[in-house]
């Protein structure tokens, strides 16, 4: 028997290592295949565009917010890894009622590498995901031994209205590692007028809107007070396997914009 706690607090029971798996989140998809997952994984959804291979041959199951119940009921998983904020209330309720259900809630790097650890205790990685983790501390210590200017940030994931990024989120806690301060005081995605922003750097996120270099011109003429930045939003908000890259993607930026 298996036993672990997902990230909401509920007890998670197997019998046996999940052999027949269904991730309803992109990021966590990605750490599935570099946790050697292949066999293993059934289904996942049209968003988990990482890897490649995946996402040309895996059966999809909808998208995060939109997913096919009766698709899944087929295709009878023993495990089910889904998010709080990704996937709704109502359809992860009714999952859980059938299958066995994970629920992450990532806001931190601390809640990221609890997460791996738990899918390689679900999943008969553990060897894997300790070794995984172990990587994520080394690459982010040389990061945090990094210069702090302490330098503010606003940092943009919609237009149309301006959405920005806000406190108590994976993405604040990034920009924490980075040595920024968080221009927005608010909670979670408030909406903001540009005028209304003011910091040293403003970050425009290549997701979920697809900010680019035309964006940047644009809002920097604006903005000439701010330095603004088109950034990798994937580095900043994909939680998982790929945070082993954006130690490296960080220390980078750091390096080219002097904070």
């Amino acid at each position: 028997m298996i036993q672990t706690h997902d990230q909401l607090g509920n007890k998670i029971s197997l019998k046996n290592p999940a052999r027949r798996i269904i991730s309803l989140v992109p990021s966590i998809t990605e750490l599935l295949y570099d946790l050697g997952l292949n066999d293993n994984v059934i289904g996942i959804t049209k968003f988990c565009i990482h890897p490649k291979i995946w996402f040309e041959t895996k059966e999809r199951i909808g998208g995060t917010k939109n997913i096919d119940l009766e698709k899944i009921d087929i295709l009878k998983p023993d495990l089910i890894i889904a998010n709080k904020e990704e996937n709704t209330k109502e359809q992860i309720q009714i999952l859980s009622e059938k299958f066995t259900v994970y629920i992450s809630d990532v806001n931190n790097l601390e809640d990221a590498k609890q997460l791996i650890i738990d899918i390689g205790i679900l999943c008969e990685r553990q060897l894997e995901s300790t070794s995984m983790v172990q990587v994520i501390n080394d690459k982010f210590k040389d990061l945090l031994k990094s210069g702090n200017e302490n330098k503010s940030v606003s940092y943009f994931i919609w237009q149309k209205p301006y959405l920005t990024v806000g406190k108590n989120t994976f993405i604040d806690a990034m920009l924490q590692v980075c040595g920024l301060n968080n221009a927005i005081s608010e909670s979670r995605y408030p909406e903001v007028e540009l005028k209304n922003v003011n910091s040293d750097f403003i970050f425009l996120s290549t997701e979920p809107f697809p900010f680019n270099e035309d964006h940047v011109i644009e809002i920097q003429k604006i903005m000439p007070y701010s330095k603004v930045i088109l950034v990798d939003g994937e580095m900043f908000s994909w939680y998982g396997s790929r945070l082993i890259l954006a130690a490296d993607y960080f220390q980078n930026l750091k390096s080219k914009y002097h904070f």
